[in-house]
């Protein structure tokens, strides 16, 4: 594919491909799953958790960083990680929005069926 053109989409729409790419890699998500389930910052914790490289770790806590799911706080020589709770709010809207559009009743395959 070749490179988008955000400029023809609202910026709803290219927010939400923004997030969706960022949650796009398991990693991400174990990262994110982890978080929630402690309900705390944490730092080197992650690479115990993960079974993952310090580099690998540290690639995907920044593109969650970048697009906002998570913060860090400097402790000392360390960074710790949470996740950032206005965001995440922003997050649900956006996608149970985006969800709530779908009529639960409707079926492509029913409507297929009549032709």
């Amino acid at each position: 594919m070749g490179t988008s053109k955000n400029e023809l989409f609202s910026d709803r729409q290219n927010q939400i491909a923004a997030v969706s790419k960022a949650l796009s890699h398991p990693a991400r998500i174990a990262i994110i799953e982890y978080l929630l389930q402690l309900k705390a910052c944490v730092n080197a914790e992650l690479i115990d958790e993960l079974g993952l490289a310090q580099a690998t770790i540290s690639q995907h806590l920044k593109e969650l960083k970048e697009i906002g799911i998570i913060q860090g706080s400097i402790q000392g020589k360390r960074i710790s990680y949470c996740i950032n709770p206005e965001r995440w709010d922003e997050m649900n809207a956006m996608y149970a929005e985006l969800f709530q559009q779908h009529p639960s009743t409707s079926s492509c395959a029913s409507s297929q069926d009549e032709n």
